[in-house]
């Protein structure tokens, strides 16, 4: 009888550590592969070293996060083409980017250039290898190439000074806070909370300049401060979120000419305490978009109806404090969010009717704030 209450608590510990690893695991310790793993930039002013790799398993639970490249505050990633290298910007000043090899489940320095301007807070590159970073304490967008064959980066090539003010503190000078590709191949087009424009321009392949677009800005309502952007996937509108007011700008172009149509709140009615936007992404069916609110610390999601207007379904809260940077899984099942001032991840089910969230799990992080799928 002994024995066998010995043997029937031995298995409730081994089941009980089961199920505790099951919430935290080190992706090295794992038999299968998670079902889907992502790289993480941080900020390394306090316990982080850079980059580091986690995985999210089939009920929403983490790997824990495993450090694969020392580098300094790589607060925004991006992966080539190819996903064979991996850029990341060095937000200090002066601003650099540093190219990676992803070798496996590490990634190894190729090389390291000037951004053009201090404080890089994001960067893009085309099927061309034309990469693009927003440095936001310069006010200006840099031009590189990547050679994919060696995943080294060029010097820089060209620099685009952006010009001009705001009406806020915030909005003292130019404060480039991300590029990006237009879908169509016409274009560059930035968000610079600091003029509280739209910037657009163009890649000349032959010089290897940027240069302005026949309509080279857009002008957003006051004190909205543009952060970042989705390009609808049907409709042609571009969605752009405002950090400083906490909302969302539905832009549409017509006879060549951009305009802002509509501004949508991503704040709950009523809601009048501190809070910026953060990050904005559309579900790739184009029916939902969801921000985050640092200060209200949620999730907004928004309903896009079949004229592109939006409507504010729910707030969700994020379970920590500043959620920076977030993205939806590439099956859409999952929208996981970095919670840069409380040091954690927090992973939510999607449920792609609705659109509405429900918490699955969380994990500690250092300083997490850019979440890049591989």
């Amino acid at each position: 009888m002994k024995a066998a209450l010995l043997g029937l608590s031995l298995c409730t510990l081994l089941s009980c550590k089961n199920t505790e690893k099951k919430s935290e695991t080190d992706m090295t310790d794992t038999a299968a592969s998670p079902r889907t793993t992502f790289y993480l930039g941080t900020y390394t002013d306090g316990e982080s070293q850079g980059i580091y790799k986690a995985g999210l398993e089939d009920d929403g639970t983490f790997t824990k996060p495993v450090m694969v490249a020392t580098t300094s505050n790589p607060s925004f990633l991006a992966l080539s083409a190819s996903k064979h290298t991996l850029l990341a910007v060095n937000e200090d000043d002066p601003g650099m980017i540093t190219s990676f090899e992803v070798k496996n489940d590490s990634l190894v320095q190729l090389s390291q250039t000037e951004t053009g301007g201090a404080h890089p807070c994001f960067v893009t590159l085309n099927e061309n290898n034309d990469v693009l970073v927003a440095n936001y304490s310069g006010g200006n967008l840099g031009l590189l190439k990547l050679n994919e064959k060696d995943g080294s980066l060029s010097a820089l090539l060209d620099v685009k000074q952006h010009e001009g003010q705001g009406t806020t503190d915030r909005q003292e000078g130019p404060h480039a806070h991300s590029v990006w590709f237009l879908p169509d191949g016409s274009g560059v087009v930035s968000a610079d909370l600091g003029t509280n424009q739209l910037w657009f321009s163009k890649i000349n392949n032959e010089t290897q300049k940027l240069e302005p677009a026949e309509n080279q800005k857009l002008d957003f309502p006051e004190g909205a401060g543009p952060r970042h952007l989705v390009f609808h996937p049907a409709n042609g509108f571009i969605y752009v979120l405002n950090e400083l007011d906490n909302t969302i700008a539905q832009v549409g172009k017509e006879n060549g000419q951009y305009s802002v149509l509509a501004v949508t709140s991503i704040l709950p009615e009523g809601f009048s305490e501190y809070s910026k936007a953060a990050d904005i992404h559309i579900s790739d069916d184009g029916r939902f978009i969801y921000a985050s609110n640092r200060g209200h610390d949620s999730i907004a999601i928004l309903e896009v109806d079949d004229q592109g207007a939006l409507s504010l379904i729910a707030n969700e809260p994020t379970k920590g404090k500043d959620p920076r940077n977030f993205q939806i899984t590439p099956d859409q099942n999952f929208v996981i969010v970095a919670n840069q001032n409380s040091n954690n991840l927090v992973s939510y089910t999607r449920d792609p009717e609705t659109g509405l969230l429900t918490y699955a799990s969380e994990i500690a992080a250092p300083k997490p704030v850019c979440i890049l799928f591989d």
